[in-house]
């Protein structure tokens, strides 16, 4: 009876690994701070992937990575990826909020979407933890599916020093019909504050 247990118990844990790491979604719908209009997954469902990446206007780290995800942007978006950044902290306070979160897009000259996760639904549900940090979304034959989560790169501080792209290589292997591996990396950055 021993015997049994210990390959039952591992095929328990494995299963539910396995579970865990094939995340699928039904849809995603949040406002878009600039425009103030719904985004959702179903639109762009026949596009290679969509890229969300978790930002705060308050993060330091947030302002290191805004250049890198415009050049990911202006690289990957006419390969047909659907880019938006999200904010866990949209709403807490002034300096969270829409407004702020508008003018920063401006500013930056964001021409993606940058989605208000006011109720942290969204950053909760695909557990993250930082900020910056990077959610690649397919669409398959059995719906929506996290390929990729984690850092953008391994060099916070400084872009020419990064010798690890985490994010444009998942990139490049979706653009090349491959799985990205890894397929998940250690975000570095601040933590996502928790309502």
């Amino acid at each position: 009876m021993k015997a049994l247990r210990k390959p039952v118990l591992v095929g328990i844990f494995l299963s539910l690994v396995l579970t865990a790491s094939a995340q699928r979604l039904s849809d995603i719908e949040l406002v878009d701070a600039v425009s103030g209009e719904l985004f959702s997954l179903k639109p762009h469902r026949s596009s290679k992937a969509v890229v969300l990446i978790f930002m705060s206007l308050g993060c330091p780290y947030a302002r290191l990575y805004e250049d890198r995800i415009l050049a990911l942007y202006r690289e990957f978006a006419p390969e047909d990826f659907v880019f938006a950044l999200v904010n866990p902290h949209a709403g807490h306070g002034a300096a969270e909020g829409q407004a702020a979160m508008a003018e920063r897009a401006t500013v930056k000259g964001y021409t993606m979407p940058y989605l208000l996760d006011v109720d942290q639904e969204m950053t909760q549900f695909l557990g993250v933890t930082k900020i910056p940090e990077a959610v690649v979304i397919a669409s398959g034959p059995t719906g929506y599916s996290v390929v990729y989560k984690g850092a953008i790169d391994n060099n916070p501080q400084s872009a020419a020093n990064a010798q690890m792209k985490y994010l444009e290589a998942a990139l490049t292997n979706i653009v090349a019909r491959k799985s990205p591996s890894p397929a998940s990396t250690r975000a570095v950055g601040c933590n996502v504050r928790r309502q």
